[in-house]
């Protein structure tokens, strides 16, 4: 097989992730260089070399919460956008395939530079209340070779603007990180509780924490905490309002929710993986998210999410649900698992990849 020197493209520390669990999985006759163009590209250390000029935004590409165009912008964001792009343009020629992973930020920088048949790997659009602009289209038409999608609805909207699209399963089931890390378990059940990545991550965990000590002693799972490379443990420990939780590194989430029956979770990617899995997710809404994505998710994740107020009572009131109805436990699952669905896009991926 010949060698093939690969780049890759993430906009966000969950695409980071996707990313690098696809280039673990790479035969030995491709080579990667990944570049994240949000924040320090920690979800590829050990995997694959970082290239290109790095850039932080306000945000951190979160665009679930109000107004964080406008943050990034005041932020200095437009300074950060030249040399990503000249970085980008100056890679034309460098690499045998490019592969873009996010959202259609990285394609608009693709053809903006003079990018040609790239793979375009899409984790942002679900098929439920989001679909592809004109635009989209038009750009996707002259810059992509194969785009996956995540549902075969988006998938079949492509197709009939004549572009090359598949819908061969969800990349975030395939990617969940594992480290083959022993998760402890004493009591009955276990709630995974994943405050998230970014900079709201503390005062996530900070009510989500709140809520918890409002459950009875005799109802209250084992706690297992996802951290982020991003977030400081020591910090959680001081919000943790006296709980007992074990925290595990975040490259260990699929070993927690292996052994999690549910899961508290403000984050991105790993929430959508922990419902996949059949894990009920129990999430909140707070005053600086932004309605519509907020809408945009609960039409895909139906039942397979329980939407709460930001508030302990409500919270501890939901813990205590799902810790209490093993029968409405399953049948969320069930629904969570149909709504995000099966992994399996990986080996489509990376066959289009060494072709």
């Amino acid at each position: 097989m010949p060698a093939i020197k690969l780049l890759i493209i993430s906009n966000g520390h969950g695409e980071d992730a996707i990313a690098a669990e696809i280039v673990r999985r790479l035969p030995g006759s491709v080579t990667a260089e990944a570049y994240p163009t949000l924040g320090d590209g920690h979800a590829y250390d050990g995997v694959c070399a970082i290239v290109g000029p790095r850039a932080h935004l306000p945000s951190e590409g979160w665009r679930n919460t109000k107004n964080s165009v406008a943050k990034d912008v005041a932020g200095g964001g437009i300074a950060t956008v030249w040399p990503g792009l000249r970085f980008i343009r100056e890679t034309r020629g460098k690499y045998d395939r490019v592969m873009v992973v996010g959202d259609m930020i990285g394609v608009y920088g693709a053809w903006i530079t003079g990018h040609k048949a790239i793979l375009y790997i899409d984790v942002y659009k679900t098929g439920y209340g989001s679909s592809y602009l004109p635009i989209d289209k038009w750009i996707l038409k002259r810059t992509a070779r194969t785009v996956f999608c995540r549902s075969e609805k988006l998938a079949a909207t492509l197709t009939a603007a004549g572009i090359d699209a598949h819908a061969a399963g969800n990349v975030m089931m395939d990617t969940i990180p594992r480290a083959a890390i022993t998760v402890p378990r004493r009591r009955g059940l276990a709630i995974a509780i994943l405050p998230g990545s970014r900079t709201h991550a503390l005062d996530n965990f900070a009510l989500q924490a709140k809520g918890l000590a409002l459950v009875p002693e005799e109802m209250r799972p084992d706690l297992l905490c996802a951290v982020a490379t991003s977030v400081d443990e020591a910090a959680l420990r001081e919000r943790a309002e006296g709980l007992e939780i074990s925290y595990l590194p975040g490259r260990a989430l699929g070993d927690l929710l292996e052994r999690s029956d549910f899961v508290l979770s403000q984050a991105g990617t790993a929430t959508i993986q922990s419902i996949g899995l059949g894990r009920p997710a129990i999430t909140f809404q707070t005053a600086g998210d932004r309605p519509s994505r907020f809408r945009q998710e609960s039409q895909l994740f139906g039942e397979g999410r329980m939407a709460v107020d930001a508030e302990p009572k409500a919270i501890a009131s939901a813990i205590m649900k799902l810790a209490g109805d093993p029968a409405e436990r399953l049948r969320r699952a069930a629904i969570g698992r149909d709504r995000i669905g099966p992994p399996g896009a990986i080996k489509a991926i990376i066959a289009e990849l060494v072709k």
